[in-house]
């Protein structure tokens, strides 16, 4: 049972004895998650990399985060900085990792992993929130007495993939064959789930009903014809043009980032001056240039009078992407 897993992961983690309640299952859009959370959150992204593909995200409040990491760092009030968010992502990476235990025991999602999670304390209307419609698990978690919540969202995709690993999932019926005589009577008609049902089923799988609306008679044949569908073009329309100029003069958050590595929390406690600490980049290779935490392009550092720069080498395909729109 995922809720006795993270609740025992909590309860090693932090010394304290920690109490889950079941999670409640719900598919909702983005306004309808941004209503239930508060206004700065901490989001952990831990997108599913293999087995299944698409969007992770859990978040947790400020209040939460903070009395997770107090108690595991053994400090009060701990300042929710890059060490702590760093637990944070600890955190996450454990639950992660019982909820892929989990998935893969039936042996259909084999090869099931993740990305790397990455924890950022910000407002919550920069959180990045998987499209369209998903799934949200809410996990109440108590402490010490006090009562928080720790949010699950996944896209609809992966909710499907879960259902289906779990025994869930909904199998669409199949089109019945067009006849070309004429029927004399009104066959049954299968009734259509509806669209939440794959992330419903995951919860509670249902059986799908027959829809029996009695014999009727038909007098005069269907006048079956063949559909004709218009060619699709995908056209930037200057609406869409004019909505990207209004953002145009907004500021965001650039880094060059030359590398990262892992170190224990041992190592990092023991570093001093004159500590060297070997990154993952080899000397002259290209440094990552991110935009609000995403790598966009690449390039190489260069001294510009007294500072240092970056002279782009190399734009990824995305940001081709968002620039040809313009």
């Amino acid at each position: 049972d995922l809720k006795d897993k993270l609740s025992a992961n909590l309860g090693t983690m932090t010394g304290v004895e920690v109490k889950t309640d079941a999670p409640t299952v719900e598919e909702c859009g983005r306004d309808q998650l941004l209503a239930k959370i508060p206004e700065t959150v901490i989001a952990v992204m831990d997108d599913f990399s293999a087995g299944l593909t698409g969007d992770h995200l859990f978040l947790l409040s400020p209040e939460f985060a903070q009395k997770l990491v107090s108690l595991i760092n053994k400090e009060e009030n701990a300042a929710l900085d890059d060490m702590a968010l760093s637990v944070i992502s600890e955190v996450v990476s454990n639950h992660s990792g019982a909820e892929i235990t989990v998935l893969s025991a039936g042996g259909k999602l084999p090869g099931l992993a993740t990305n790397p999670p990455e924890a950022l304390n910000q407002p919550k209307a920069m959180v990045r929130m998987p499209q369209d419609k998903f799934a949200v698990f809410s996990y109440p978690v108590t402490i010490d007495g006090t009562s928080y919540t720790m949010w699950e969202a996944v896209s609809s995709l992966v909710a499907d993939g879960m259902a289906k690993a779990l025994g869930g999932g909904v199998t669409p019926p199949q089109p019945a064959p067009m006849q070309q005589a004429a029927p004399t009577m009104a066959s049954p008609a299968m009734s259509v789930p509806p669209q939440g049902m794959p992330m419903q089923a995951m919860m509670q799988p249902q059986m799908m009903g027959v829809n029996m609306n009695g014999m009727q008679q038909m007098s005069t044949p269907p006048n079956v014809q063949a559909l004709q569908f218009p060619n699709l073009q995908p056209v930037a329309g200057s609406a869409e043009q004019g909505n990207i100029g209004l953002i145009m003069d907004v500021y965001m958050e650039m880094t060059v980032e030359l590398g990262r590595t892992k170190k224990t929390i041992k190592d990092i406690l023991g570093m001093g001056e004159g500590t060297i600490i070997e990154l993952d980049k080899l000397a002259g290779e290209p440094v990552d240039i991110l935009v609000n935490h995403k790598p966009i392009a690449k390039g190489e550092v260069v001294v510009i009078d007294e500072n240092f720069g970056v002279r782009v080498t190399e734009i990824l395909p995305a940001i081709e992407h968002v620039t040809s729109q313009m």
